[in-house]
């Protein structure tokens, strides 16, 4: 049965860092590109950040970019995202998730291509 278990997530007012793990069984993630995704209240889901499953490559939606990074250790099956200099429109319920296809060359933004998820861990920044 494949897992993944977030932690990480908290309160923090804007212009703080927050570094999020996910952790996953299960599975050879090392073979998976991995993701995270974010939702906020009452919107959809959205891509935020991937890595390859080498960690060769990073993908970042725009407004994280240069604030946001994303970084896998295939031999802890884990994942990070490392999240700085965070703003109130940050706040979102934040949730990893794995490819559904072995070594795909390029990270998808598709949330339809990602086939287990965590449970999401809170991220709330105040003003």
């Amino acid at each position: 049965q494949v897992q993944l278990v977030e932690s990480g997530g908290g309160s923090v007012q804007a212009g703080g860092s927050l570094r999020l793990s996910c952790t996953g069984s299960g599975r050879t993630f090392s073979t998976y590109a991995m993701a995270w995704f974010r939702q906020a209240p009452g919107k959809e889901r959205e891509f935020v950040a991937g890595v390859k499953w080498s960690g060769s490559s990073t993908y970042y939606v725009e407004s994280v970019k240069d604030r946001f990074t994303i970084s896998r250790d295939n031999a802890k099956n884990t994942v990070y995202l490392q999240m700085n200099s965070l703003k109130p429109e940050d706040t979102a319920v934040y949730y990893c998730a794995t490819d559904r296809r072995i070594g795909r060359i390029r990270v998808s933004p598709d949330l339809g291509e990602y086939d287990y998820w965590g449970q999401g861990t809170q991220v709330t920044v105040s003003s």
